[in-house]
């Protein structure tokens, strides 16, 4: 009798502790495949490319990209080759917007996948120059802020390592102005959203409307993850384990990084 109860409390204390521990999901320490890749709560028009550097979705409705995500290592965000040009995208379906779409109205071809990403490799420049990893931007946003976080990703990138990174664009209003003759439309803001791993996992994204914004800095576009998925719909980092998910998209700190 004693050794059977004996086995039952080392069976009961085993249970116990596999219980507690499915609960103690430990952070990602390294990589964590396509875990940049998002997931969309609502159906969309997309075609999945996947680059060198990059993986779009493009939406054919709006003539550019529902998101674009890549993982920017220490490596890749140094190096030495020149900017690349502008090319249409020969291997997308149509309808899709071209570089003549842009042509004299005022906006910049700005790029989701920045040309600062893809200076270590020929064929990664060469396709971050692609028009379907651009949307119509203001040169204020372009040229400001918008070029500021990317700057701020690569130094990121450079003191941990690693970060994962998703932006693209946020319609917010019914009626869009159209560009040119595929009606490229021009986004309201943009979204980007940046992940980093290891021992002390923290997320953070960033909201920037597509007009002219003076006096502001990164800081003040700051968002949580949390709060760019409800305005998106986009479901991100999703293949963290869900405690660290839950945890690091609550927060909107950059001070954490």
């Amino acid at each position: 009798m004693k050794k059977y109860l004996g086995n039952f409390k080392l069976w009961v204390m085993a249970l116990t502790i596999a219980l507690f521990s499915s609960f103690m999901v430990p952070a990602p320490q390294g990589d964590v495949a396509g875990v940049e890749i998002p997931v969309s709560k609502n159906k969309i028009s997309q075609t999945i490319k996947h680059r060198l550097a990059y993986t779009v979705s493009y939406n054919h409705d709006t003539r550019e990209p529902n998101w674009v995500a890549w993982t920017l290592t220490r490596e890749h965000a140094s190096g030495s080759l020149p900017r690349g040009k502008f090319q249409d995208d020969e291997d997308m379906p149509s309808p899709k917007g071209t570089i003549s779409d842009y042509f004299r109205t005022g906006f910049d071809k700005g790029h989701m996948c920045p040309a600062g990403d893809n200076k270590w490799s020929q064929r990664a420049m060469d396709e971050c120059f692609l028009m379907t990893n651009m949307c119509p931007q203001t040169h204020a946003l372009n040229a400001g802020v918008w070029n500021s976080i990317e700057q701020q990703c690569r130094s990121w990138a450079k003191k941990y390592g690693k970060v994962y990174i998703v932006c693209g664009p946020i319609y917010l209003n019914k009626q869009h102005r159209k560009l040119g003759k595929n009606k490229v439309v021009v986004p309201d803001a943009f979204f980007k959203v940046i992940l980093r791993t290891g021992k002390n996992p923290q997320a953070i994204g960033f909201i920037c409307r597509n007009q002219t914004e003076t006096g502001l800095q990164k800081k003040d576009f700051v968002n949580s993850v949390d709060e760019v998925e409800r305005i998106t719909g986009y479901d991100f980092f999703s293949k963290l384990p869900d405690n660290v998910e839950k945890k690091v998209e609550a927060k909107a700190d950059l001070g954490q990084w």
